[in-house]
């Protein structure tokens, strides 16, 4: 993966017009991120969906770091999403998304106004929930994609257009593939 220079606070904003351009009800699946394991990243064409792993073979299942109080994996944590035009501003070229850690990468508005927690989704054969847990990110994010990034991500309005991504956990498994459309039920 290159390494790219990281965007100032007035470069973001200045993207924030094509970010706001996503659809509201409908787009494609441009990437599938399958973390086996810490820092590494796999990239298949397919993959499946369950509400038991999440998606499947990613580290979730095994590692969740956000877990109930029970000690049991959090499974409003178990899928994340991040718009693709959220991708493009702030990690650059398509190779560099995966970085960002996210499951699925969308062309879909996945602000809180769109996609208000509970909300379901169609995904390829499988449905998805958008969950209430916060996707925020961390010092991961700021090495990676700078220190302007990770405060315009945790801005009231990054959070409100959830530009960091959003949870969202499986009701019902089936398979997914790139191209396969996203949409609101």
């Amino acid at each position: 993966m290159t390494q790219e220079r990281h965007l100032s606070t007035a470069e973001l904003i200045a993207g924030l017009a094509e970010v706001r351009q996503a659809p509201a009800h409908e787009g494609p699946l441009l990437m599938i991120v399958v973390r086996p394991d810490r820092e590494l990243r796999q990239l298949p064409d397919l993959a499946e969906l369950s509400p038991e792993a999440g998606l499947v073979g990613d580290r979730w299942a095994k590692h969740a770091t956000r877990k109930l109080p029970d000690g049991r994996r959090n499974p409003d944590t178990q899928l994340t999403l991040l718009n693709a035009r959220t991708a493009a501003l702030i990690a650059g070229p398509q190779e560099r998304w995966p970085l960002a850690g996210d499951n699925l990468v969308v062309d879909l508005d996945l602000s809180m106004a769109n996609l208000p927690a509970g909300r379901r989704l169609q995904i390829g054969g499988a449905v998805i929930e958008i969950t209430e847990e916060p996707h925020t990110g961390c010092s991961k994010f700021s090495k990676r994609f700078g220190p302007d990034a990770l405060k315009f991500v945790n801005s009231p309005e990054g959070r409100a257009l959830r530009l960091r991504g959003v949870n969202a956990k499986v009701v019902q498994a089936g398979g997914v593939q790139l191209g396969d459309r996203i949409r609101k039920l």
